[in-house]
């Protein structure tokens, strides 16, 4: 057992295939300390994934057809995620407030990085991000790293809005937890927790859940904001943050973070906040930072859900600096986006998205800010 910030405990056990299940009890939890063991048979992980490289643009695929065997969208008696019962033995043994454990089928891992000794792992570190970015023809490497799922509640149904404020600050600290965690892994370059919600995002689960990845490589999305960052300087995140303030495009405003709808927006609902002194990612948080943000986050997917009569698909990606590299440029960003472009609209990826890259906006930026605000407004004044 640990005890973290804020009074939340955490308690590590492990899955009856060695799996790694780790239980971060809320504040004002009332569990009981003592946790069931595992009762399924164990059984064989399946073998690590392989990353294929695309010549044509120099990035790493990730090969992983043992997804393919994935739950989808079983019935609520029959939810992988939920507390284990006699009929349902599922992923998670004992009743739980959050529960974050390594994914069966992950794109990434279970198999880490061989590197023996500090000096040896940061040479190695550099060697083979050297080696990632060459571009060859039937380059094939293993995806070392590491998939976790972090489940927010014991409950079926719900989301991150619907969380007490408790367990919503239990969440925050279990992402800080792990993206500390998993960044001492060997061979892991950057942590991405992120969260998909609702079937045209492509769930697989209903149950209110998120995931982590730890990739072995720094990702496609963060090398162009590298590009951006030496092009423009080490001040960006600090200019676009007063930029964004100063116009009309902002959402939501607290002491530590401010959320808005980004000038040059891709998504008919897109929104970033970011914090307003230079955090790499969760885990340089302060207490007061975790705090508001386990707030401003509900109250923003809150404001998701208001946007229409039915909830709104999302994805929610927290973009962290890399482990090893540019910590004191790239800050800590969550981007919300979804395809819902009126009530019964969404935006597809069509040809000119899909194939070049090169997105339309269906929605001006500023327009979308002020639906977001008048959403927030009758979200707040629901709770």
């Amino acid at each position: 057992m640990t005890q973290l910030s804020h009074g939340i405990t955490k308690r590590v056990h492990h899955l009856s295939d060695g799996r790694e299940l780790i239980y971060f009890d809320d504040a004002d939890s009332t569990l009981d300390p003592e946790r069931a063991p595992d009762l399924r048979p164990a059984a064989p992980r399946p073998p690590v994934a392989s990353m294929r490289q695309d010549p044509l643009t120099g990035e790493w695929i990730s090969i992983a057809a043992a997804r393919q065997n994935r739950v989808m969208l079983p019935p609520k008696h029959l939810d992988p995620l939920a507390p284990s019962t006699p009929e349902n033995l599922t992923e998670v043994p004992s009743l739980y407030d959050v529960a974050v454990f390594e994914n069966k089928s992950p794109s990434f891992g279970p198999d880490l990085a061989e590197v023996t000794g500090a000096s040896g792992a940061s040479q190695r570190a550099v060697a083979e991000l050297d080696s990632l970015a060459e571009v060859g023809l039937g380059r094939v490497k293993p995806s070392v790293g590491r998939c976790e799922v972090v489940c927010f509640s014991p409950s079926t149904d719900g989301s991150f809005a619907t969380l007490s404020p408790s367990r919503a600050r239990t969440v925050v600290e279990a992402w800080a937890d792990r993206t500390a965690a998993l960044s001492e892994l060997p061979g892991v370059e950057q942590v991405f927790p992120f969260e998909n919600r609702g079937e045209a995002i492509g769930v697989t689960l209903h149950h209110p859940h998120g995931q982590i990845y730890a990739y072995p490589y720094i990702t496609p999305r963060t090398q162009k904001l590298i590009a951006s960052i030496e092009s423009y300087g080490a001040s960006l995140f600090a200019d676009i943050l007063a930029f964004e303030q100063e116009s009309d495009r902002v959402v939501l405003r607290g002491e530590h973070f401010t959320a808005f709808v980004p000038f040059a927006a891709r998504w008919p609902l897109e929104i970033h906040l970011l914090p307003h002194r230079h955090v790499p990612d969760f885990a340089g948080l302060s207490g007061d930072e975790r705090d508001e943000l386990a707030v401003l986050y509900q109250r923003l997917l809150r404001g998701v859900d208001a946007l229409y009569d039915t909830p709104t698909p999302y994805i929610a990606a927290w973009h962290q600096a890399p482990v090893h590299a540019h910590r004191d440029d790239i800050r800590l960003m969550l981007q919300i986006t979804s395809p819902r472009r009126a009530v019964d609209k969404l935006k597809f990826l069509a040809g000119s998205e899909a194939a070049m890259g090169a997105f339309i906006g269906d929605v001006p930026p500023e327009a979308s800010a002020a639906l977001f605000r008048d959403a927030l407004l009758r979200a707040d004044s629901e709770n």
